[in-house]
């Protein structure tokens, strides 16, 4: 073999030993590319002190009413899904860089429209757009970041995706108490617009460079993330660059990753979690206190393993809805007897009423919830999606994760009250929990541990290899 030709097949990802690479720009690569997720959580965010601000405002300012106030909040989930749909496709066939600075138009154009706009329609279809932007950047953020972290910091990076939300959703409330709507939206053009300017100066992930046949700038895209590209095996890519066909599907390796990344973000709504935000008094409560456990988890993901904290997680969760439910029984004869029940209101009764008594059941429940949630199963499934998909259907299978738990969310916030008249406040916080627990079995039973191994490993392990 000719020294060129040992060059040519000179291995490129995925350790065979010696010590890990212990480049800085991957850290720089995933904050520019995290800055999609923190403008995902401010356009969420956005509505909570938007509307008040909304409706003090005089013309020709939008007039919000009931009906407008709840569509001005929930438009932004079907954009999102239509951008998970649009993310998927783009990801494969734009590469993941181009998709990031792609998705920040949306984000600008859409807070833009929203500064100018004067009536009803235009005010939603900014909110439209910014979902959009919200959908593209859940699913190719925690894609780029995956594949251009080093497995020992693969955890603690594509955590930080989750973690850069709820931050999000914390600087929007925030930043609400001392702006009004109009320039709470030109505050929401920053953050994706300093994505754009720093993504353009940061590589390609080295597999889709690969995929695409370009050896030497996933060398040189390596070089600059990771301070090397020696002693690193190149994937087995072949049949990956013909993109996905339906055929594949019977595979194991991609039948398998399929039904654990849609199980995993079903689970992950069916848990609860928006009902159980309903009933939290304010998103800056819920956010500031999400932002202190998702950022453990993210210190802790690479050490304790995705299992474990899936499953923990899905513990404290089953236990703590449980207990909601409990508190909704234990009260269901006091004055508030209603599938409509108004959490706030029963803590603020007076002494003497049973409600008062339990209070400490509730608000403790919830923030056992919110905590569990926080450690894992909020950011864990996004991070197994980006994790367990090989080349060929990464784009697809990601697209469909992204569109089945933007649905579950709309399924589940539009059906709680509903199911709530149905089997009452507890059955529905009692069935959230029996989700919870089966999220539990399903870990165990099917999740494998990606903690330390390189995306070819976790494929390998899908195909039995």
């Amino acid at each position: 073999m000719t020294p060129e030709d040992q060059e040519e097949t000179q291995p490129l990802l995925g350790p065979l030993g010696g010590s890990a690479p212990r480049g800085r720009r991957v850290f720089l690569a995933a904050f520019a590319a995290a800055l999609g997720p923190l403008s995902f959580g401010f356009a969420l965010g956005y509505s909570s002190p938007a509307i008040p601000s909304l409706r003090r405002a005089a013309p020709p300012a939008p007039h919000l009413d009931e009906d407008a106030a709840s569509w001005f909040g929930a438009i932004v989930t079907l954009g999102a899904a239509a951008g998970g749909v649009l993310g998927g496709w783009l990801v494969d066939r734009a590469g993941r860089k181009l998709s990031l600075l792609l998705c920040s138009m949306p984000f600008v154009t859409g807070f833009t429209v929203i500064t100018a706009a004067q009536n009803l329609w235009v005010l939603l279809g900014g909110r439209l757009l910014t979902g959009l932007a919200c959908g593209i950047a859940s699913l190719v953020a925690p894609v780029y970041i995956s594949e251009i972290a080093y497995p020992e910091v693969r955890g603690l990076l594509g955590s930080c995706v989750q973690l850069m939300v709820v931050t999000g959703i914390l600087l929007a409330y925030l930043a609400g108490w001392v702006l009004e709507w109009r320039w709470l939206a030109v505050l929401g053009c920053v953050p994706p617009s300093f994505m754009l300017l720093l993504m353009c100066f940061m590589p390609e992930t080295p597999r889709f460079l690969l995929s695409q046949h370009k050896r030497q700038e996933a060398m040189a895209a390596m070089q600059f993330l990771w301070g090397s590209a020696q002693g690193w095996e190149e994937p087995p890519i072949g049949a990956e660059h013909q993109g996905f066909h339906m055929a594949q599907l019977w595979r194991p390796g991609v039948y398998k990753p399929f039904i654990i990344g849609i199980s995993l973000m079903a689970f992950q709504q069916l848990s609860g979690i928006n009902a159980v935000m309903f009933y939290a008094e304010t998103i800056f409560e819920e956010a500031k206190f999400k932002v202190l456990f998702t950022a453990t988890a993210a210190l802790i993901m690479d050490r304790a393993g995705r299992r474990l904290l899936l499953t923990l997680s899905g513990v404290v969760m089953a236990f703590s809805t449980s207990a909601f439910g409990a508190y909704f029984k234990l009260t269901e004869g006091g004055p508030s007897n209603s599938s409509h029940v108004d959490l706030p209101a029963h803590l603020s009764m007076g002494p003497t009423d049973t409600n008062t008594g339990l209070a400490w059941l509730a608000v403790g429940s919830m923030c056992l919830f919110i905590a569990g949630f926080a450690v894992g199963w909020g950011p864990i499934p996004w991070l197994l999606m980006s994790e367990i998909f090989p080349l060929p259907v990464k784009g697809v299978a990601t697209g469909v994760c992204v569109l089945t738990n933007w649905f579950m969310a709309f399924l589940v916030t539009k059906e709680f009250n509903s199911l709530m008249e149905v089997l009452r406040p507890y059955g529905a916080f009692w069935l959230a929990s029996a989700f919870s627990f089966f999220g539990v079995l399903f870990t165990l039973a099917c999740v494998p541990e990606t903690k330390g191994k390189t995306l070819e490993q976790i494929t390998a392990h899908f195909e039995g290899r």
